[in-house]
């Protein structure tokens, strides 16, 4: 079975070079990528953020998602065990498909985010009609 996708993760580079500023750790968030007749879907975890602190920036090919989480100070805690982690999200992507970034999209419900990247006209698929003679 043949498993590819529009949107390759580089390897044996890292594709955003950028360095945190802030001390808190940075997470991975996972991704499912789903390649449909006019877009581009994906679809990321990223639990504890907040709609207003999410980036995504689509330049040149390149998608990167950062989602940054605010540390949690709650009042009056005594834990037993703290195990959760905060920390910003970040991950990027080579799309190998020509988008229509105009009209790229974003929807966040409940911790996931979904991105939905139309293909231009000219990388959609087109029917051909064959005719008889």
């Amino acid at each position: 079975m043949e498993t590819t996708t529009a949107v390759d993760k580089r390897t044996g580079r890292e594709v955003g070079t950028q360095e945190p500023t802030r001390t808190m750790p940075r997470y991975r968030p996972l991704v499912d990528i789903e390649e449909h007749a006019d877009e581009l879907r994906v679809i990321a975890e990223v639990p504890g953020a907040k709609a207003e602190d999410i980036d995504i920036n689509y330049e040149q090919g390149i998608l990167t998602l950062h989602a940054r989480v605010r540390p949690r100070q709650p009042e009056n805690v005594n834990y037993l065990i703290r195990e959760y982690g905060i920390g910003d999200y970040y991950r990027a992507f080579e799309v190998s498909e020509t988008i229509d970034p105009s009209r790229i999209s974003a929807d966040y419900t409940d911790g996931v985010l979904v991105l939905h990247l139309p293909k231009a006209e000219k990388a959609k698929a087109r029917k051909v009609e064959v005719k008889a003679r």
